[in-house]
């Protein structure tokens, strides 16, 4: 019995290191192409590749420096910010209906408007390309790829508001129509503050979609150039150091914004929790 029971306990470990090692080549799978894309940013080597001759910021100053590189940052970021506005106010009203009337088919209702979510980005783009030439004959340009990635991160919005709506404590509400509050003076002082850091994170969430989105963009900019079109522009030509340095440029804001998404509604509530102590003391 006991010689089974050691027979069993070296199997379980084996099995546990396999499942281990099978985690770990996972991981560096899905992890390795973006460390050494950070690497090569930095090696001196002008092809950007092995062997690492030398360490420098030569490729990050040049990439600072480039006016083309200037011009897709601009044209990212009022892109992103015209999208973060539109898709934070229609995913928040389009949010209230879904939680709290009586529609019929609400499910359904749902389920369309988060289908962009599940739909293909290429089936997005052709689709609002062949509406916006074909259809309305309008000239491509940063207002038409607006359009397509508010279509794209809106539902994004809509799941974290109407989340945070459905755990919301209807007796607040209550108590403030007991105090006189009107309907707009519940929303305005009693919903949106509480649904506020579920917003915010929202809104973080489709610029950080928007800032990284491709597919979509490139039907629908024209001739403008957002940075991920740029960067797929400069790798035809061959991957050059100045490539990982924006590539990598453009992680590190990418990430920076979903650490802020993640952490923001909890610093919000924190502080909120910590301005009532000061009122109340």
């Amino acid at each position: 019995m006991a010689h089974d029971v050691e027979v069993l306990s070296r199997g379980a470990r084996v099995a546990r290191a396999l499942l281990n090692g099978y985690a770990l080549a996972i991981y560096l799978f899905l992890f390795a192409p973006i460390v050494l894309l950070v690497l090569f940013s930095f090696n001196a080597n002008r092809y950007g590749t092995f062997p690492i001759t030398g360490w420098t910021l030569e490729w990050y100053r040049a990439a600072v420096s480039d006016y083309q590189v200037h011009g897709a940052v601009t044209t990212t970021l009022k892109v992103a910010a015209q999208v973060t506005l539109i898709s934070a106010i229609v995913g928040t009203a389009a949010a209230f209906p879904l939680v709290r009337s009586r529609l019929p088919f609400r499910e359904g209702i749902r389920i369309v408007l988060i289908l962009p979510i599940m739909i293909p980005g290429l089936l997005i783009g052709v689709s609002l390309l062949v509406l916006f030439v074909s259809t309305f004959h309008w000239q491509l340009s940063e207002e038409t790829a607006v359009i397509g990635q508010s279509v794209y991160t809106t539902p994004f919005v809509i799941l974290l508001v109407a989340a945070r709506l459905q755990g919301f404590d209807n007796a607040l509400e209550r108590a403030a129509a007991d105090l006189g509050a009107n309907t707009f003076q519940r929303l305005r002082r009693v919903v949106l503050p509480l649904i506020f850091p579920a917003i915010l994170a929202g809104a973080l969430f489709a610029f950080t979609l928007s800032l990284d989105e491709f597919i979509i963009t490139y039907f629908l900019i024209g001739a403008n150039n957002t940075l991920p079109i740029y960067i797929y522009t400069q790798i035809k030509f061959g991957i050059t150091p100045e490539v990982n340095a924006v590539a990598s440029l453009l992680l590190a804001g990418s990430l920076t914004l979903l650490a802020v998404a993640f952490a923001l509604p909890q610093l919000v509530r924190r502080a909120r929790r910590a301005v009532m102590r000061v009122t109340t003391a």
